[in-house]
């Protein structure tokens, strides 16, 4: 949150760790001048937050003696998401991101009753989360303009960097964020070449809201549009029969973020028709699988499986 929405509520928590302050401590530590801060101690008496005014040479502004926030109730469950949620967000490769989570955990904790307290910090402190981190560190602002683009269904400039190309100017209508495997991408309608494309975040800059407004689909998932549009890149086509169930083979695949879309019921298991751009690396997962497969096309995917089968038999003969 930034803005004066976020300058009267620091107000606020400044006043509740002090006893007094002047008008011109606080609009020191804010950054803004004393009629701003006059204007913020307004908005919080119309909230109802009991401030005096000390008038004189060592006057300030203080809450009322014995005033503090209702502590803030959570069942055991939600301590749980919400301490998960901090240690994944920790995870999630923005550049400035430590200190606003530090914050926001230390708030919480200050109005959480003792006990919610003790279990939120035995999450925190006991709990540890294997993500895949983000790199390079993504630009907060960027993030934040994004956020702000796909909410108000507004468009947005900027100049992608593609490793094999160069530079283009861009203009797409954002529909939504994605985090996979590490990384941060966009979904949305690019008018440049009028489709719909993904474009990873680290590979955006200058990127700034423009007046044009549009109505994002109702039904638009990007999770399912990102594995589409991978299909679309690839030039190879699979069809294999994998011999377990959909929740058993979903969490075979680790890299993809809704797995069950590549799925259809087979008699023998699950069928996996899907497109890839890498035989090798494909036939590679395959081989790792811990349940049985059975290829059905193509006949390159057999011929590099047969390939690597007769290395790794090989391997096994080879005396030391």
């Amino acid at each position: 949150m930034t803005g004066p929405v976020s300058r009267v509520l620091t107000v606020l928590e400044l006043l509740q760790s002090h006893k007094l302050l002047s008008g011109a401590e606080l609009a020191e530590k804010l950054g803004v001048d004393r009629r701003t801060v006059r204007r913020y101690i307004t908005v919080l008496e119309d909230m109802g937050v009991p401030v005096t005014t000390e008038q004189g040479r060592y006057g300030g502004y203080m809450l009322v003696p014995g005033f503090k926030l209702p502590p803030m109730m959570f069942t055991d469950e939600e301590v749980l998401a919400v301490s998960l949620g901090l240690l994944a967000a920790r995870q999630l490769g923005l550049a400035e991101a430590a200190p606003a989570i530090e914050s926001v955990q230390a708030k919480l904790e200050r109005v959480m009753p003792d006990g919610l307290k003790r279990r939120a910090r035995g999450v925190s402190e006991t709990t540890k989360l294997m993500l895949a981190r983000s790199a390079p560190p993504l630009d907060n602002r960027l993030l934040m303009t994004l956020t702000q683009a796909v909410r108000e269904e507004q468009r947005i400039s900027f100049t992608y960097h593609h490793p094999d190309r160069e530079p283009t100017c861009r203009e797409v209508d954002p529909y939504g964020l994605l985090f996979q495997l590490g990384r941060w991408y966009m979904s949305g309608y690019c008018h440049l070449r009028g489709d719909m494309r993904s474009f990873r975040l680290d590979r955006i800059s200058g990127a700034q809201l423009m007046p044009q407004k549009f109505k994002r689909p109702a039904d638009f998932d990007i999770a399912h549009h990102f594995i589409q549009s991978l299909n679309s890149m690839a030039t190879h086509r699979v069809l294999v029969i994998l011999h377990t169930d959909t929740e058993t083979a979903a969490g075979a695949f680790t890299f993809c973020p809704d797995a069950r879309a590549l799925f259809r019921h087979h008699e023998q298991g699950v069928l996996l028709d899907t497109n890839v751009d890498n035989l090798e690396w494909f036939a590679s997962w395959l081989a790792q699988l811990p349940f049985t497969f059975t290829i059905l096309e193509s006949e390159e995917l057999k011929d590099v499986l047969r390939e690597k089968a007769g290395k790794w038999i090989e391997a096994c003969g080879r005396s030391h």
